[in-house]
C-alpha cells in the first residue's frame, strides 16, 4: 500500500467515531488490499469497546484484507450494524464467519453495488441462516447483480432463517428489503415473494429494474397483501401490464399504512390505471406519492386518477409524467386538478408522450375486421362466443349468444339465467363483458324482454363479482375498453355503443352484488372523462 494510501487512512480514521458505536469509514475511496493496509483499520476495531456499527461502504476491499478485518470482528458480539462494497464472495464469506464466531445479532447488514452474482450469495448465504440475523431488520442488496439464482438462494436463507428464529420465539422481522438492478426476472422475484409472505413484516421493498413481468409482479402482489405495516414499495421499471397491474390493485386493498407507491416506467396503462383508481377511491387513506410516470396511461384514465386523490389528505405528490396524455389531455388534467384545489401536488408533464398513434390503432383494428366480420346490428363484433368449450354446451345457448335477439332469449323459458349462467366463462372477464353487451343490446320497453335482460345479467354478474377483486377489476377495465371510454391493452374491438347498453349499467350498479368504488368509478368516467374526449355517450350512469 502507497504511503498517500496510508495516510489517507490515518486521516479517515481520525473522523470514523460517530457515536452511537459506529465506526465509519464510508466513501473514503480506500483501496485496502492487504494486511498492512489495514493495520491501522485492524487496531481501530480492536480498541473500540462496544462497537455496534461498521461501514465500509465505497472503499474497496480485497481478500487478505477482509479477512485481517474479520479477524478482528471475532471478538465483537455487540455488532448490529455492516455495510460494504467492491466486495469478492469469499470476502463476504470471511466477514460472515467472524460474525457468526463473535455471536453477534446483525440489526441491518449492507452489501449495496457489490456485483458478487449469484456466488456473492452463496458467500452471505449461511451467515443468512444463522442466528446473527434473527434479529435482521434491514437487508440492503442493490445493484449486486444476483440474478435469477441469486435470489432464489436469497428467499431460501431467509426462509430458513424464518424457520430457525421462530422455533426460537423470536422470529425474523425483516422491515425494509433493497434489492434492486440484479436481474431477478419473474423466478427470482417469485421465490422471493414466497419468504415475503412468510415473514409478513416488511415496511418498504425496493426491487427497481430486475426484469420482472406480471407473473412475478402476481407472485409479489400476493405476497405483500400478507404485509399490513407496508409503507413503501418501488417497483419502478418493471413490466406490469393489465394483469400484473390488476394484480397489484387487489393486494393494495389489503393495505393500509401505504405511503409511497413507485410504479413509474412500468407499463400499468390506462386499464390497470383505473384499478388502482379504484383503490385509491376506497383504501390507501395514508398514501403520500404515487408514481404512474412512463405508463402509457391515456387521459380519460388520468383524470379518473385525479379525482381519486381528490380526498386524499396526505397527498403530496402526484407524477403523471411521460404518459400518453396529449397536449389538450395535459391541459384537461391540470384543469382538473386546479378545480379540485389539488394542483400543487402534481409532478410536471413536462415529458408526454402524446396521445397514442391513430394511424397505428387504425391498422389494428383494419387488421381484426380481416380476420373478423363487422358489427351485427346487436353492437358487438361477431367474434368468438364467449361460450365454455363444453361438449354438453346446449345449441340454443350457443345459438343465441352468436347472434342474440330478444325473441331467442324468451325462447329459452324460465331457466335462461341458469342456462346462461353454466355456459359463459366467468373467470375470463372478456368473456363476461362480451356477454353482458350482448345480452344487454336487447333492453327495450317491452315488459317481458326487459325482464329476462335484466334477471339473465343480473345472474350472469352476481356470479362473475362473486371471485376475487381482480376479476371485478378486470371486468371493469374490460367494460370501459369495449365501451370506446378507455384505451386497451392489445386488440379490443370497441362496440357500436346502445342505449340497453347504459341503461342495463345503469340497473346493475344500483345492484347489492355490484361493488360501490366500481359505480363510482364509472360515475366519474361519464361526468369526468366523457365531457373532454369524444367518448360522451349521452346517457347517466347513476352510482349507489
Amino acid at each position: 500500500m502507497a504511503s498517500d494510501d496510508i495516510a489517507l487512512l490515518a486521516e479517515a480514521l481520525s473522523k470514523t467515531h460517530l457515536g452511537y458505536g459506529e465506526l465509519s469509514y464510508k466513501g473514503q475511496g480506500l483501496k485496502l488490499d492487504n494486511t498492512e493496509s489495514v493495520k491501522e483499520l485492524v487496531r481501530e476495531i480492536e480498541e473500540y469497546q462496544g462497537l455496534r456499527a461498521l461501514r465500509l461502504e465505497g472503499n474497496t476491499v480485497g481478500v487478505e484484507a477482509a479477512q485481517a478485518i474479520a479477524k478482528a470482528l471475532e471478538c465483537k458480539d455487540q455488532l448490529q450494524v455492516l455495510g460494504g462494497e467492491s466486495l469478492e464472495s469469499i470476502v463476504c464469506l470471511s466477514l460472515g464467519s467472524a460474525l457468526m464466531t463473535a455471536g453477534a445479532r446483525l440489526r441491518e447488514l449492507d452489501l449495496s453495488d457489490n456485483a458478487f452474482g449469484p456466488d456473492g450469495v452463496k458467500g452471505i448465504e449461511t451467515l443468512l441462516k444463522s442466528s446473527v440475523c434473527h434479529s435482521l431488520q434491514e437487508l440492503r442488496l442493490n445493484n449486486c447483480g444476483m440474478g435469477i439464482g441469486g435470489g432464489k438462494i436469497l428467499a431460501a436463507a431467509l426462509t430458513e432463517c424464518h424457520e430457525q428464529s421462530s422455533a426460537l420465539g423470536a422470529p425474523l422481522k425483516l422491515k425494509v428489503f433493497i434489492a434492486g438492478r440484479n436481474r431477478l426476472e419473474n423466478e427470482g422475484a417469485t421465490a422471493l415473494a414466497l419468504a415475503f409472505q412468510l415473514m409478513g413484516s416488511l415496511e418498504e421493498v425496493h426491487m427497481p429494474q430486475n426484469g420482472i413481468n406480471h407473473a412475478g409482479v402476481t407472485a409479489l402482489a400476493t405476497a405483500l397483501q400478507h404485509n399490513p405495516h407496508l409503507r413503501i414499495l418501488n417497483l419502478n421499471d418493471n413490466t406490469f401490464t393489465k394483469r400484473g397491474a390488476l394484480a397489484m390493485a387487489q393486494a393494495l386493498r389489503h393495505l393500509r399504512t401505504v405511503q409511497v407507491i413507485n410504479f413509474g416506467d412500468c407499463l400499468v396503462r390506462s386499464e390497470g390505471a383505473i384499478a388502482l383508481s379504484a383503490v385509491l377511491r376506497e383504501g390507501l387513506p395514508t398514501l403520500k406519492e404515487l408514481n404512474l410516470s412512463f405508463g402509457e396511461i391515456t387521459e380519460a384514465a388520468a383524470l379518473v386518477l385525479a379525482q381519486a386523490v381528490q380526498d386524499k389528505p396526505h397527498m403530496e405528490k402526484l407524477d403523471l409524467n411521460g404518459n400518453c396524455l396529449g397536449e389538450e389531455g395535459c391541459e384537461a388534467l391540470k384543469e382538473t386538478m386546479d378545480n379540485m384545489d389539488r394542483a400543487d401536488i402534481l409532478a410536471s408533464l413536462s415529458d408526454d408522450e402524446g396521445e397514442p398513434d391513430e394511424e397505428e390503432e387504425e391498422e389494428e383494428e383494419e387488421e381484426e375486421d380481416e380476420n373478423g366480420k363487422e358489427m351485427t346490428e346487436n353492437g358487438v363484433k361477431d367474434r368468438d362466443s364467449p361460450v365454455k368449450p363444453e361438449p354438453t354446451c346446449h345449441p340454443e345457448i350457443l345459438s343465441f349468444l352468436s347472434s342474440p335477439t330478444a325473441e331467442t332469449l324468451l325462447k329459452l323459458g324460465d331457466n335462461r339465467t341458469g342456462l346462461i349462467q353454466q355456459h359463459v366463462d366467468v373467470s375470463d372477464s372478456d368473456k363476461v363483458a362480451d356477454a353482458f353487451l350482448r345480452i344487454s343490446s336487447l333492453y327495450s320497453d317491452d315488459h317481458e324482454v326487459k325482464k329476462a335482460v335484466l334477471e339473465t345479467i343480473d345472474t350472469l354478474l352476481k356470479k362473475a363479482f362473486s371471485g376475487s377483486s381482480l376479476q371485478t377489476y378486470s371486468f371493469l377495465s374490460t367494460l370501459l375498453v369495449m365501451l370506446g371510454l378507455l384505451k386497451g391493452e392489445g386488440k379490443v374491438k370497441k362496440v357500436q355503443v346502445l342505449p340497453g347498453h347504459l341503461l342495463v349499467l345503469e340497473h346493475a350498479v344500483q345492484q347489492d352484488y355490484f361493488p360501490q368504488d366500481h359505480a363510482s368509478l364509472l360515475d366519474t368516467f361519464v361526468n369526468v372523462v366523457a365531457p373532454h374526449s369524444c367518448c360522451y355517450l349521452g346517457y347517466p350512469i347513476g352510482s349507489q
